[in-house]
C-alpha cells in the first residue's frame, strides 16, 4: 500500500499503470536473501529515477505488452523493463550543450569569468601568499546545465568544507591563483579555465583528461594572514 501510494504521488496518471509492472517485482523480493534484495531494490530505485527524470516509458510499455500477452511472467517483465532502462542510461552519453560565454568577462591569460555574487563591499582582495578559504565545484565539458560532469567539490554530504591554501604561490593551478587574487572577500564567480592554466596536457587522474578546459563555481569565503614569500613563490605568476 505504501508503494502504491508513492506511485500515485510521484508519477503522472499515464505512467502509473506502466510503472506498476516494474514495481510489482518489489513484492517478490522478500523471498530472496538480504544481499539479493539490496541489489534488486537498488535497481528499482534507479528505475524510478530514470522514469521520472528521463521519461523512459517505452521499455516499460514493451514489458507490459509481453506481460499482457502471456509471453513472460510478472517477475521477468519487471526485470526486463528495469534492465532495459539501466542499459539505456549506461550506453547513452549525456549531450553537451554549447556554453554561452557572451556574459563572461575576459581575465588574464585567456581566463573567462562571470560574477555570480558580489563581495562584502570592503574592496579587500587577497595579496600573494595570504591564506584564503574557498568554496568550489569543478566540472569538465561545461557546467552542469550544459551537460558537464562534476568531478570535484568542497560541498559534500555533510555540507560545505572550505578548501584552504596560500594564494598566488603555486599551491593551486594558475587559473585559480590569477582569478582569486582579483576577487573581493565574499565574491563568487564562474570560471572557465583553459588547459594551460589548469592541468595541461597531462590532465589529473581519470576524471580530468589532458587538454581539458575546466569549469569552476568558486567563492572566496575568507581572506586570512599573509606569510613571508620565498624567491620561487614570488616568480610563480610572473613566468
Amino acid at each position: 500500500k505504501i508503494v502504491d501510494f508513492a506511485i500515485t504521488k510521484l508519477f503522472p496518471a499515464q505512467n502509473r499503470l506502466l510503472f506498476q509492472y516494474s514495481i510489482n517485482f518489489y513484492y517478490l523480493t522478500f523471498s530472496f536473501d538480504v544481499n539479493m534484495r539490496i541489489i534488486i531494490h537498488s535497481i528499482l530505485a534507479i528505475t524510478i529515477y530514470a522514469v521520472r527524470a528521463k521519461g523512459f516509458t517505452v521499455p516499460i510499455q514493451k514489458a507490459a505488452k509481453c506481460l499482457d500477452s502471456g509471453e513472460m511472467d510478472r517477475r521477468t517483465a519487471s526485470i526486463a523493463s528495469a534492465g532495459f532502462i539501466l542499459s539505456s542510461l549506461i550506453a547513452t552519453p549525456s549531450r553537451a550543450i554549447a556554453l554561452d560565454l557572451s556574459q563572461y568577462k575576459d581575465g588574464p591569460k585567456g581566463l573567462k569569468y562571470l560574477i555570480t555574487e558580489n563581495g562584502d563591499g570592503s574592496g579587500r582582495k587577497p595579496e600573494r601568499g595570504q591564506k584564503v578559504k574557498t568554496s568550489y565545484t569543478l566540472y569538465v565539458n561545461g557546467f552542469e546545465e550544459d551537460g558537464g560532469k562534476k568531478v570535484d567539490s568542497s560541498k559534500g554530504f555533510l555540507g560545505d568544507k572550505p578548501f584552504e591554501f596560500f594564494v598566488g604561490v603555486s599551491q593551486v593551478i594558475q587559473g585559480w591563483d590569477l582569478c582569486l587574487m582579483d576577487m573581493e572577500e565574499g565574491e563568487a564567480r564562474r570560471l572557465v579555465v583553459p588547459s594551460d592554466l589548469g592541468y595541461g596536457e597531462k590532465g589529473a587522474g581519470g576524471d580530468i583528461p589532458g587538454g581539458a578546459t575546466l569549469y569552476f563555481e568558486v567563492k572566496l569565503a575568507e581572506i586570512g594572514k599573509s606569510p613571508n614569500l620565498n624567491e620561487k613563490q614570488l616568480k610563480w605568476l610572473d613566468e
